[in-house]
C-alpha cells in the first residue's frame, strides 16, 4: 500500500510545484483538496502519512469573511496534537502557527522577491541547511509569532520568523521553496493587483531574477523536501 499525501490548496496556481516530483519519486499517492470548496471538517486529520498546506492571498485572521479558515485551523490543531508529519508553506505556515496557538498578523511591510534567508543554529542542523546562501522566493505580507515549543530555523531583516519546526515532523516555511521558474508567469498574472500596489517592485525585474536564480532554488527546494521527509521517517 502506497503512502499518502493530502494537499490543502487555496489558489490553483499556488500548487505543489517541485514538491510533486519528490513525492511521486518516493511512491506517494497525492490527493488535493480545495480550501473553501471541499469540506475540510469532514477529513480525518491523522489519516494521511503527510499533509501539506499551501499558500494563498487571504489572512489567517480573516476568518469572519473566510469561515473555512476555522475548519483548517481545527484540522491542523488535531494534526499537530497527533504528532503527524505536516508541512506548511506561506499561508500554510501561518495556519500551522495559529493552530499551535501563536498570533498571526500583518507584517511591517510586504516581502516580495528573491533573497536569501539567514539560518539559525537550529536551521543549519535542519532540512533547511542546504538553503545557506541560496536565494529563495519571498511573497507575503503577513507574519506570525513563534509558537510555544517551536524552534526558529530562519529569518530575514524584514521577517523574524521565516521558518520553524515543531519536533521532527512539523515544518512551517514562510517563503516559497516550491515554485518552478517556468510557472512564475502564473504568479505574475494572478497576483497582478498586489504587485501593482507594491511600491518599488518591477515585474520585468522579478521575471528576470527568476530566470537567473530559479534553477539553483529548485535544486535546493527539492533537497529541503527530501530532507524533511527523511526527518519525519518517510524515506
Amino acid at each position: 500500500m502506497s503512502r499518502t499525501c493530502l494537499v490543502v490548496r487555496h489558489l490553483a496556481f499556488e500548487d505543489l510545484g517541485l514538491i510533486e516530483a519528490v513525492l511521486l519519486a518516493r511512491g506517494f499517492a497525492i490527493r488535493v483538496v480545495e480550501a473553501g470548496i471541499d469540506d475540510i471538517a469532514a477529513l480525518d486529520p491523522l489519516a494521511d502519512d503527510v499533509v501539506i498546506v499551501l499558500g494563498g492571498p487571504v489572512g489567517v485572521y480573516e476568518d469572519d469573511v473566510y469561515p473555512f479558515l476555522r475548519d483548517e485551523i481545527a484540522f491542523l490543531r488535531a494534526r499537530i496534537e497527533g504528532g503527524r508529519a505536516l508541512l506548511g508553506i506561506c499561508l500554510g505556515a501561518q495556519l500551522i502557527a495559529a493552530a499551535a496557538g501563536a498570533a498571526v498578523y500583518p507584517g511591517r511591510e510586504k516581502e516580495i522577491g528573491w533573497a536569501p534567508v539567514t539560518l539559525t543554529t537550529a536551521g543549519h542542523a535542519s532540512p533547511l541547511a542546504v538553503l545557506d546562501g541560496v536565494d529563495v522566493l519571498h511573497w507575503h505580507g503577513d507574519t506570525f509569532d513563534l509558537p510555544d515549543g517551536a524552534v526558529r530555523l530562519a529569518s530575514t531583516g524584514i521577517t523574524l520568523n521565516q521558518a520553524f519546526a515543531i519536533g521532527n515532523n512539523i515544518l512551517g516555511i514562510q517563503f516559497h521553496i516550491e515554485v518552478l521558474p517556468e510557472q512564475i508567469e502564473r504568479w505574475l498574472i494572478g497576483h497582478r493587483a498586489e504587485l501593482g500596489a507594491t511600491r518599488g517592485l518591477s515585474i520585468p525585474a522579478l521575471r528576470a531574477e527568476t530566470r537567473r536564480v530559479g534553477p539553483a532554488a529548485v535544486a535546493a527546494g527539492a533537497a529541503v523536501i527530501a530532507a524533511a521527509l527523511d526527518r519525519a521517517g518517510l524515506k
